[in-house]
């Protein structure tokens, strides 16, 4: 990946996003709660858009902290988040849970493990 995730950016295809995610559409679809069959109209983009404000920030910030987007990516599917029993950013996501991520990644940042 050679551009940083910005919430700026708006997602032109939902299948390049999710492949610069190293998922699915489907996937894509359940972590953004957004029905994948809607990727293809201009109106599901615009969901889809809205959808991943979040998500975005949240790579964003661990690029910052990891040094690249592809270790961003890796740390939000696979890394754990202590607290949340084994639970991963991407998890976390999926539940809807963005929020909390983003405050954990914030203490985190700003030198406060939790």
């Amino acid at each position: 990946m050679s551009t940083h995730f910005d919430s700026n950016n708006q997602i032109l295809s939902a299948r390049a996003f999710a492949n610069r995610l190293g998922i699915t559409q489907t996937e894509l679809a359940l972590l953004t709660g957004v029905d994948r069959h809607s990727f293809y109209r201009q109106s599901g983009l615009r969901k889809l858009n809205e959808a991943v404000r979040p998500l975005m920030r949240i790579l964003t910030i661990a690029a910052e902290m990891t040094g690249s987007d592809q270790r961003a990516v890796l740390w939000f599917k696979h890394q754990p988040i202590p607290g949340w029993a084994g639970k991963t950013a991407f998890d976390l996501v999926s539940e809807r849970k963005s929020d909390r991520v983003l405050a954990y990644l914030l203490s985190v940042q700003s030198g406060v493990y939790p």
